[in-house]
């Protein structure tokens, strides 16, 4: 082969590689930094581009996407002296490649070690109990400093999270009895409550069935008394209307006093004024005719009579006899000697 073919060929694929040395290919939320004999020339946008072999150096591609960073647990100490250890998490954007790479060496780390000196001094100013309940406005505080910070470096700042809080074990177990007590205070008291509801439903049914049952004792004794009084009225006017007469009282009369005179413990009786007067008013009208009485409306004869004056005579008979005893025995009691009362002649 020539000489002069080898050379070309040689030539043709010195200056395909270099060719292709300077054609770049830079991706989407990508971006490059050029240095031009190591001086800053220009940054490189999505898309294809052309650079000056061996005299451009492109600098590694920075990513312009929102980036997510965890840091380790970093010991803090609270206003109240506590040890807490804070995990946090940091969302940021690269929003000036240029700044992001000649501003500061390692973007990381610097962010890392802002945020723990940031963190510390936000929760240096709040006690435990504000850390475990105010990671809201911590998040903001942290944010705001961060942000003011990294922006010179062309680094946003998004959100800062904090991951987790642990407190001391000791101050745990502490918590987690005073949580504990607490729910057994809100048991209790719900307890007490559904007591107190049920004592007064109870109560409120007892009393409600007391009205219930004063009113139906209140009815029943309205509705007795009205069925006495009809029934005394019933009589009432039955007796007025059968125009009784003094016998048929007298009669009556004697008829109550056996059951005056019964009972064991009885042992005087005073026979009344009124017995004697009935007495004789019964032996006069059954015994000797008596004066005439006013005229009485005409009865129809009825053939019960007869047995009605021979029961009439017994009662009185016995009637008579038993206040014969209790006259003897009252003039039993009354002799000082106690002895048995004679008997009078007949």
């Amino acid at each position: 082969m020539d000489a002069g073919l080898i050379a070309l060929i040689v030539l043709a694929v010195f200056l395909f590689i270099v060719a292709a040395s300077g054609v770049r290919i830079v991706p989407q939320a990508r971006a490059g930094i050029v240095e031009r004999l190591g001086r800053y020339t220009r940054t490189l946008d999505p898309g294809l581009t052309l650079i000056v072999p061996f005299v451009d150096r492109v600098k590694p591609l920075l990513d312009l996407r929102e980036q997510v960073v965890s840091f380790p647990p970093q010991p803090v100490i609270t206003e109240d002296n506590l040890v807490v250890g804070i995990d946090t998490v940091i969302y940021f954007t690269i929003t000036d490649p240029k700044a992001a790479t000649y501003e500061v060496a390692h973007p990381l780390q610097a962010i890392e070690q802002l945020t723990v000196t940031t963190l510390r001094n936000v929760i240096g100013g709040l006690t435990l109990e504000e850390t475990l309940t105010s990671r809201d406005n911590v998040n903001s505080q942290l944010r705001v400093v961060l942000d003011e910070a990294t922006g010179k470096w062309g680094i946003r700042v998004n959100r800062v999270e904090l991951k987790s809080v642990e407190p001391p074990r000791t101050v745990q177990e502490a918590m987690e009895k005073q949580m504990r007590a607490e729910r057994d205070r809100r048991a209790t008291i719900l307890t007490a409550e559904g007591v107190k509801q049920s004592q007064i439903l109870t109560a409120e049914g007892e009393k409600q069935s007391a009205v219930l049952k004063a009113e139906g004792a209140r009815t029943a004794a309205i509705l007795r008394a009205e069925g006495e009084a009809k029934a005394i009225d019933t009589v009432f006017r039955a007796i007025h209307e059968g125009a009784p007469d003094e016998k048929l009282l007298s009669y009556q009369y004697l008829q109550m006093l056996p059951q005056l005179a019964q009972g064991d413990a009885n042992k005087i009786w005073v026979i009344p004024s009124e017995f004697s007067q009935a007495l004789a008013n019964l032996g006069g009208r059954m015994g000797a005719p008596s004066a005439p009485s006013p005229p009485r409306p005409p009865r129809q004869p009825s053939s019960d009579t007869d047995d009605a004056s021979a029961a009439a005579a017994a009662d009185a008979a016995a009637a008579a006899e038993a206040a014969r005893a209790a006259a003897e025995e009252a003039s039993s009691a009354q002799r000082p000697g106690g002895g048995p009362p004679a008997r009078p002649s007949p």
